[in-house]
């Protein structure tokens, strides 16, 4: 039962930043494919019916790890106290950026609305990616299950770790760039005219940036944290993520090549979700390393809920995510058509 939960939860986070993640790439790429007002109100009219919705995956996510690993939730949230307020206030500005900044006249504010949203997207990828390479590296929970991060220490791996530190900056580093791929994918496929140009021409340089780093992260996290290599092969058959996620990512720049900007979007989107499909089944059945003891690790049966709670989520998880499912379709394919300038 908790091995079909962390299944459920890993599914709702590919599903966040797959959606949110071209959302957010749009945002930092809002100031400079696009060259003036006409232009970001035609980015912004890609996103506008999509990217509030797009967020309820994050807050599902949430909610299935209240739910089913409630003792994970109680300490990672108080672990992670303070990235959790700077996400929160940047998933704030950047709400108020988008709804706000088309209802003022004022050329200044608009300017700072557009500053606002294409920092705060950015911010917010990096630090998607430095949560996961957080949980990744591992935390210094005790026996006591407590631990609290400060923002940065030394900026070195070891027992007293940060938010902050050279692996987990790569990390963080790596999923703006990869996110910033998935917005110039976006742009292309659904816009037309001069901006889908500017997204086509940047999309193969940022590609290639993205497929780099992405070569080095992964090498440096089997070196970090050895667990998820020896997850992999232990089961071979998960081996078959790495492989397929290899596969999706040389597909995109093909389907580029070929001028076919939906399947490009497709191809990426799939490399997104087999990345972090990698990255959880080398982790299972960890939930949250120690970096202190390894056998102080969390593992999915001795944080998750009790069995009849478990049951009873399995009534109610399937309809709410097959309706948020079922709303995401409808309005993707209601708001399908380029949007020209």
């Amino acid at each position: 039962m908790g091995t079909l939960f962390f299944c459920f939860l890993a599914f709702l986070l590919a599903a966040y930043v797959v959606l949110d993640g071209y959302d957010l790439g749009t945002g930092m790429l809002h100031l400079g494919l696009a060259r003036d007002d006409a232009e970001r109100r035609q980015l912004l009219r890609t996103i506008g019916p999509l990217w509030d919705g797009n967020e309820v995956y994050l807050v599902a996510s949430g909610g299935t790890l209240f739910f089913a690993f409630p003792e994970l939730y109680a300490v990672s949230f108080s672990g992670f106290y303070l990235p959790l307020m700077i996400v929160l206030w940047l998933l704030i500005v950047r709400g108020v950026s988008i709804e706000v900044r088309s209802h003022l006249l004022s050329p200044l504010w608009r300017q700072a609305f557009d500053v606002g949203f294409s920092a705060s997207s950015g911010l917010l990828a990096f630090f998607l990616g430095v949560a996961i390479g957080n949980v990744v590296r591992g935390v210094p929970v005790g026996a006591d299950r407590w631990f609290l991060q400060p923002l940065w220490t030394d900026f070195r791996l070891g027992k007293e770790t940060g938010i902050l530190d050279w692996y987990t900056v790569l990390v963080g580093t790596t999923a703006t760039f990869v996110l910033a791929e998935q917005g110039a994918l976006w742009i292309a496929w659904r816009t037309a005219g001069a901006v889908r140009e500017r997204a086509l021409a940047l999309a193969t340089p940022v590609w290639a940036v993205s497929a780099v780093l992405t070569v080095v992260m992964s090498g440096v996290t089997f070196l970090v944290q050895p667990h998820i290599p020896a997850g992999l092969v232990r089961e071979p058959w998960r081996l078959l993520f790495p492989a397929a996620g290899v596969a999706a990512l040389l597909a995109a720049p093909l389907a580029i090549r070929r001028g076919q900007e939906g399947a490009a979007f497709a191809a990426w989107s799939a490399f997104l979700a087999l990345l972090l499909a990698s990255v959880a089944a080398g982790l299972y059945p960890v939930l949250l390393p120690s970096s202190l003891d390894p056998r102080l690790s969390l593992t999915v049966e001795e944080v998750r809920a009790a069995d009849g709670a478990l049951r009873l989520g399995l009534v109610w998880w399937p309809l709410a995510i097959g309706i948020a499912l079922a709303y995401t379709a409808y309005v993707h394919r209601r708001f399908s058509e380029r949007v020209a300038p």
